[in-house]
């Protein structure tokens, strides 16, 4: 283990309230017990990462989700995926589609990164869910898979119309005419946004947005077949319609303001996850949701730089809306290895963490000296967590070599989280395709050591 520098008596006080206050993360069943009971009977409850490649961020948050939906009512998993990918997965733990396992009803997941869900892990959840789901004679005491985000614009234009094939093929054919607008980018949403940047292409936003009017104005008719099946199939097509109207906005917004694009892609994820608590209570009863995303959708963005640039997201939004009903969770980790691209689009790599930086909150909770453990932050006090502080945030790119700049910012942890789960030494997710550069992974000391 790294030493920590000379620290600051404000510093010591920290530590010893972190070392006091650390509740270890063991394995048994017992970890999270406190945890459930600081949840107690909140509807939302927001499990983040500090990145989408670390093997232990998804084995935690998959092991509380499990006591969330056995133990507290829990009927909702809610991803940083995409809607339609997200649905089939949906289907298959409903015991409602073809896909004979949990790695077939994962395949819709196709666009890069795909290891992000297609691993290891997300596997044995989902194998979970329909094992849990197969024992529950109501369909109101199942757990549902839902995805959040909206990058999904091709997916969703098939899916819309393949609804209204269905249904209404008249006002399918109208459908086909309004999205194509976007044929001539093939409907890829990042090849949209950079033709209208260019002037090579016009606004697809009125026939978007007509096609989603039409679509909720006659819900009462393709609603008149009777069940909640019905009713599920006409509310995913709605979300289609939906989706495509923010993606629209969102790739219009891509190159030219990067901060409009990021709100405008919390929001859809945020009034997403709203409209499934009201379709779902619709239905009968107090929905309660478990959302997976990053720590920098899920932290309080108010208690970040990100906030300081006008930013927002899921945490702050939800905390907004729902107040005391919602329980943010954050994760950290000091070292390790992670699965992560070079550049976007790039392959997956299994890739060194430098360790965190003696001003990173990350080093800061290395200094507890136990290999795992949660915190609740309300019971923390000490100025090293209440001023800001480098946190490290790894997407699905890591720059060792520009770390600094690429991946630190400064938050306010007791803001930003209600719980935080340290790991200090982690292991990078196991896709289910490898490539090579995974399985060799990065050669070790590739960065310089002590920094």
């Amino acid at each position: 283990m790294q030493a920590h520098p000379v620290a600051s008596p404000s510093t010591e006080r920290s530590l010893q309230e972190i070392t006091l206050r650390a509740r270890p993360v063991t394995g048994v069943v017992e970890d999270y017990d406190t945890l459930l009971s600081l949840v107690g009977d909140r509807r939302l409850v927001l499990i983040g990462e500090a990145s989408h490649g670390t093997h232990e961020f998804y084995r935690e948050r998959a092991r509380i989700t499990r006591r969330l939906i056995d133990e507290l009512g829990f009927t909702v998993v809610a991803v940083e995926g995409d809607w339609p990918d997200a649905y089939r997965v949906n289907r298959y733990v409903m015991g409602m589609s073809d896909d004979p396992d949990a790695d077939h009803s994962l395949a819709d997941f196709r666009r890069f990164p795909t290891w992000m869900w297609r691993n290891q892990d997300v596997v044995a959840f989902v194998e979970w869910l329909r094992a849990r789901n197969d024992t529950q004679r109501s369909p109101s005491t199942k757990a549902r898979f839902y995805g959040l985000d909206l990058y999904s614009l091709r997916a969703s234009i098939e899916a819309v119309i393949e609804y209204l094939d269905q249904v209404d093929p008249t006002e399918a054919g109208r459908a086909r005419e309004r999205y194509s607008c976007f044929d001539h980018i093939g409907g890829d949403g990042q090849a949209y946004g950079y033709a209208l940047a260019t002037g090579a292409s016009d606004p697809c936003e009125t026939q978007v947005v007509a096609q989603l009017i039409e679509l909720r104005q006659r819900a009462g008719i393709y609603l008149s077949r009777d069940g909640w099946v019905a009713e599920d199939e006409q509310f995913y097509a709605e979300q289609n319609a939906q989706l495509v109207r923010d993606a629209e906005e969102y790739y219009q917004q891509m190159y030219r303001a990067e901060l409009s694009s990021w709100n405008l892609r919390d929001r859809h994820m945020a009034s997403t996850l709203d409209a499934l608590l009201d379709h779902l209570d619709h239905q009968g009863g107090r929905t309660k949701a478990v959302v997976w995303a990053h720590n920098s959708h899920v932290g309080d963005a108010r208690a970040t730089a990100m906030g300081a640039r006008g930013e927002l997201n899921i945490g702050q939004l939800a905390r907004q809306r729902y107040g005391g009903d919602t329980f943010l969770i954050g994760f950290s980790t000091f070292s390790g290895r992670v699965t992560a691209a070079s550049d976007w689009g790039g392959p997956a790599e299994r890739k060194h963490v430098r360790p965190g930086r003696s001003e990173s909150l990350e080093w800061l909770l290395h200094g507890a000296d136990l290999p795992a453990y949660w915190l609740a932050t309300g019971e923390l006090a000490g100025d090293d967590l209440a001023r800001p502080r480098l946190e490290r945030a790894i997407g699905v790119i890591y720059r060792p070599q520009t770390e600094l700049a690429s991946h630190y910012f400064e938050a306010r942890l007791l803001q930003q989280f209600d719980a935080v789960i340290h790991i200090d030494r982690t292991q990078a997710l196991v896709p289910l395709e490898r490539t090579s550069l995974w399985v060799e992974g990065e050669p070790p000391e590739t960065y310089p050591s002590g920094l």
